[in-house]
């Protein structure tokens, strides 16, 4: 009798211990792109033409138009590709976006800038951080929930489309 109390207890934890990682899987249709509408505020999941997933978005402090150059706080606009995860951020989970691209470094270079790095979708607000709609330095957010099943859907090598 004892055993199997240790065993129920054991797997109780078990489960327990699995509901609450961070790390969901996925199953489901392949998501083939990712694309986001900044004035929106929408990002989606998409397989071919069909929408698997829209969340609501938050941007860079000043979201409008494309990113120029390292603390302009705004979020890139253009063809980029999924190409890094990072299971240890800061912002929860988070998934790197390849920019700067080429031309974004040539564009930044040609005002003497640095057109920075490090641009990701990522979870929400960390405590101090700023409690206005758009906050991020140029990255774009979402609920850590939400990206949960983002980390889960998306894959290193998915091309992302970021639109003003």
């Amino acid at each position: 009798m004892r055993i199997f109390k240790i065993l129920i207890l054991i797997t109780v934890v078990a489960t327990l211990g699995a509901c609450a990682s961070k790390f969901k899987t996925y199953n489901g249709p392949e998501v083939t792109r990712v694309l986001i509408f900044k004035e929106q505020r929408k990002l989606y999941l998409m397989h071919g033409d069909k929408a698997l997933k829209m969340y609501s978005i938050e941007l860079g402090f000043a979201p409008k138009g494309h990113k120029v150059f390292e603390g302009d706080g705004r979020t890139p606009e253009g063809e980029y590709t999924i190409d890094r995860r990072n299971p240890n951020s800061a912002f929860y989970l988070s998934i790197g976006i390849s920019y700067p691209n080429e031309a974004d470094i040539a564009a930044a270079r040609a005002l003497g800038k640095s057109p920075g790095g490090d641009i990701f979708i990522h979870g929400g607000r960390r405590p101090g951080d700023p409690k206005r709609a758009d906050w991020t330095a140029g990255c774009i957010s979402v609920s850590n929930k939400q990206m949960r099943e983002i980390y889960a859907m998306v894959k290193d090598g998915t091309p992302i489309s970021i639109y003003p």
